[in-house]
C-alpha cells in the first residue's frame, strides 16, 4: 500500500516522496489512520522501522497549516529532539507549518526567539522545556497533541517527575501518542496517567532484534578485548562502525587508542559539548569519520543511515539497551551486522539478554586471531571491586561463521582505501 492510500494531506505526501520515502513500514502502516483518527496510542516497533514517521506524517496532516503551537513532542536526548525536529521539518517542506527543537547544551536566545516568533510543533527536551515554561516563554494551553517519544528511556533518566510535571500543563481534552522500541510494565505507570482508553499497536516483538541485523558473540579474555576489536576492523568490510562503550571515559581511552592505529574517530557521550556532539555526529554521516565511540547516549540518539556494523565493546548493562545498540545498523530495512565482544564477567549479562531477546545469540571466533586464555579482568582490592559478581571462565566456544557480510576477509575500510 502506497503512502497516497493512507489519506495523508497533499503537501505532506509531498514531503514524504522529497524526503525519499517508498512505500510505508508496518508500524507506519497501522498507526497513521488511528493517529489520524485523533485516538491515543500507545506504538512499540523495532528500532530503525519509522517509529518517527508513524505519528509525524499524520500529525502535520492534521494541523493543516501554520497557526498556535498545538503539537509537543519530548524526546530524552539532545540528539534525538534535533533529528525528530528535521524530520518534521523534512515532512512539512511543502507547507508553512513551522517547528523547533529545544534542548540543552546551548544558548537559550534562538530558542527562545523562535518560540515568541510562533510555531506549530516543538520538539523538546523535559529539561530545557521547564525552563522555558517558568520563565513564561512558553505556555502549553493550546497543545492538542502531546508525543512521549522513547518514553522508556526518559524514565530511565530520571524524568518521570518533570514528565509528569510538563503532562499537567497540557490540556486534559488532547491526542496523547506513546513511542517506543521497548514498552516494559513500568510504562504502564506514566500509560495510565497520561492516555485515554489508547489503542496498543505492535509491530513485531518489541524486545527482538531487528530480523535484518546479524548479531554475534566474540568471547576473548579481558586483556585481549582491544586487540580483538582492531582485529575486527581490520577483517570486516565495513562503511562506518558505531562501538559502544559502557562509560565516559571508556569511550574516550577506546577513541585514543583507535586513533593510535590509524583509524578516523569520533567521541559522542554527555561530557562532550553540543558543539563537538554536533560536529562528531555530522562527521560521522558524511564520512569524514569512518568509527564512532559513544555511550549509550547514542543508542537512542543518532539516526544515521548506512551504520554497517556495530560493537559491543563493552556488554550493555541494562538488556533493552542491547536491541537499541544494534538496532543502530540495518535501519530502514537495511542490513547491518553487530557483534558483542565478550568477557567471562559478562556471563550473567549476556543470559539475561539472551532471555530478553528469547533467543541465544551466535557464538563466533574471528579466524586467524591469536587467541589467549579466556580469562577475566584481573582481581583487584576488595574496596575497588564493582558490586557486580565475577563468573567463573568457561570453556573455548565453537567458531560458527556465516551470514556476515565482507567478514573474514581482510581488508577492512582502511585497507581498501
Amino acid at each position: 500500500m502506497p503512502f497516497k492510500a493512507l489519506n495523508l494531506s497533499e503537501p505532506i505526501l509531498r514531503g514524504v516522496q522529497a524526503a525519499g520515502y517508498s512505500d510505508p513500514t508496518p508500524i507506519q502502516l497501522r498507526a497513521i489512520p488511528l493517529v489520524l483518527a485523533g485516538g491515543d496510542v500507545i506504538g512499540s516497533a523495532q528500532t530503525g522501522t519509522g517509529k518517527t514517521a508513524a505519528f509525524a506524517l499524520p500529525i502535520l496532516t492534521r494541523l493543516g497549516a501554520h497557526g498556535k503551537t498545538r503539537v509537543l513532542v519530548l524526546e530524552p536526548t539532545r540528539e534525538l529532539a534535533a533529528q525528530v525536529e528535521t524530520s518534521f521539518r523534512d515532512f512539512a517542506r511543502f507547507t508553512d507549518l513551522r517547528t523547533v527543537a529545544v534542548f540543552g547544551g546551548v544558548g537559550y536566545g534562538h530558542q527562545r526567539n523562535e518560540l515568541r516568533r510562533g510555531v506549530d510543533v516543538i520538539v523538546a527536551t523535559p529539561g530545557r522545556l521547564m525552563d522555558y515554561l517558568k520563565d513564561g516563554t512558553l505556555s502549553l494551553r493550546d497543545i492538542n497533541t502531546l508525543v512521549l517519544d522513547e518514553v522508556d528511556h526518559m524514565l530511565d533518566m530520571g524524568f518521570l517527575p518533570v514528565v509528569k510535571d510538563i503532562i499537567g500543563r497540557c490540556p486534559r481534552e488532547r491526542q496523547t501518542l506513546l513511542f517506543s522500541a521497548t514498552v516494559p510494565p513500568e510504562i504502564q505507570a506514566i500509560a495510565s496517567f497520561a492516555l485515554r482508553n489508547p489503542t496498543r499497536v505492535e509491530v513485531g516483538v518489541n524486545r527482538t532484534v531487528n530480523e535484518s541485523v546479524n548479531h554475534a558473540l566474540f568471547p576473548v579474555g579481558f586483556a585481549q578485548k582491544f586487540d580483538l576489536l582492531l582485529a575486527l576492523l581490520e577483517k570486516t568490510d565495513f562503511d562506518s562502525v558505531l562501538v559502544f562503550s559502557r562509560t565516559k571515559h571508556g569511550a574516550d581511552k577506546i577513541a585514543r587508542r583507535l586513533k593510535a592505529a590509524n583509524h578516523s574517530v569520533a567521541v559522542l557521550h554527555a561530557n562532550r559539548s553540543q558543539n563537538q556532539r554536533i560536529e562528531a555526529l555530522a562527521g560521522f554521516k558524511s564520512g569524514k569519520y569512518e568509527v564512532m565511540v559513544a555511550t549509550d547516549i547514542a543508542a537512542r540518539g543518532i539516526d544515521v543511515a548506512g551504520v554497517s556494523h556495530v560493537i559491543n565493546y563493552d556488554v550493555p548493562e541494562k538488556p533493552e539497551d542491547y536491541v537499541h545498540r544494534i538496532g543502530r545498523t540495518g535501519r530502514a530495512q537495511a542490513v547491518g551486522d553487530a557483534f558483542t565482544i565478550v568477557t567471562p564477567e559478562n556471563e550473567k549479562d549476556i543470559r539475561d539478554i539472551q532471555r530478553f531477546i528469547g533467543a541465544k545469540i551466535p557464538e563466533l571466533k574471528l579466524e586467524g586471531f591469536p587467541y589467549g586464555p579466556y580469562a577475566a579482568r584481573p582481581e583487584r582490592p576488595p574496596e575497588q571491586r564493582e558490586s557486580r559478581g565475577q563468573s567463573a571462565a568457561h570453556g573455548d566456544f565453537a567458531q560458527k561463521r556465516g551470514g556476515f557480510r565482507g567478514f573474514g576477509g581482510g581488508g577492512g575500510r582502511r585497507g581498501r582505501r
